[in-house]
């Protein structure tokens, strides 16, 4: 547990609290939540590196807006995508049966807005994973390193479900985290996956929404955050008539994660990031996605 800003023992019960929430879904995680405004924060385990699964998707489209804000790509430009071109997994382009033309830009969005993986992927062939690095680098950012396309995550996922299911796949992953063995799916270890950290996604956060990114690319991107279609997971907790909630989910396996900043109405803003393994071999696990938030609200509401 870590406190960055106040007396530790000021907000230990706090910590304790979300601690137990993740803890009772079958969840160990990182936890930070950030107060634009002040620079206060609250955090669990915030220096762990994750891999990132889809979140993966914000510094590769914050990188891809910024170098044609620089003139070093056209968002115009029209991709081609077809069968050979699309990856596996998730909704979207995944899906088409035909081949399609897409503008770069147009590829961006959907890349933030409903996570398409073929999407990302395109971009990736045009931006490679160590230019994004390097570019987190000079912003001074650390603690998020790429290294793959998303699509190597699913062709590794593959390779690993020929002599089994994707269900025995999964309790094989949970198993060896579990014991801090090397994974099954070699994406997935730090030394080779896409990693971050939640605090180094929230300084990404922070300068999307403070100007340390201009708003040339942080104005689209913003635009891209609140357009994000998967609101099952932290956003029934910061949603509201009075607030509005941008983010960017990931999820593989058993990580689940979510990176955004919740605006108030009254001008406060605060970042929130939640980076999660679960110890359950399940697809589908309702009460785990509820704690994410739960876990996230109690923090939030300690800070605020």
């Amino acid at each position: 547990m870590t406190d960055s800003v106040y007396d530790a023992g000021a907000h230990t019960s706090a910590l304790r609290r979300a601690t137990q929430v993740l803890e009772s879904a079958g969840l160990s995680g990182s936890l930070l939540v950030r107060h634009l405004g002040t620079g206060r924060e609250l955090a669990l385990d915030a220096d762990r590196p994750f891999p990132l699964a889809s979140v993966a998707k914000l510094p590769l489209a914050a990188a891809a807006l910024d170098a044609a804000h620089r003139g070093k790509l056209d968002l115009s430009t029209p991709v081609r995508i077809d069968a050979a071109s699309r990856s596996q997994g998730g909704p979207g382009i995944a899906r088409f049966t035909h081949s399609a033309t897409i503008a770069l830009g147009d590829l961006i969005r959907l890349a933030v807005e409903i996570s398409d993986n073929t999407a990302a992927d395109a971009i990736f062939r045009v931006l490679a994973p160590r230019e994004v690095t390097q570019w987190l680098q000079g912003l001074g950012i650390s603690g998020i390193v790429l290294r793959h396309p998303i699509g190597e995550l699913y062709d590794s996922l593959a390779t690993q479900a020929v002599s089994g299911d994707a269900a025995t796949v999964h309790s094989l992953v949970v198993a060896a985290d579990k014991h801090g063995h090397p994974s099954p799916l070699p994406q997935l270890d730090i030394e080779r996956a896409n990693v971050g950290t939640a605090r180094g996604l929230a300084d990404l956060l922070q300068k999307i929404w403070d100007g340390g990114i201009g708003e040339a690319v942080a104005a689209p991107l913003q635009d891209m955050l609140a357009g994000n279609v998967f609101r099952h997971r932290l956003a029934p907790d910061f949603s509201a008539d009075t607030s509005v909630w941008y983010s960017k989910t990931g999820t593989f396996i058993h990580l689940r994660h979510e990176a955004g900043v919740v605006e108030h109405a009254g001008g406060e803003a605060v970042v929130v990031v939640v980076l999660t393994r679960s110890q359950v071999p399940a697809a589908s696990q309702p009460s785990a996605e509820q704690a994410m938030g739960h876990a996230a609200r109690i923090l939030h509401d300690e800070l605020v």
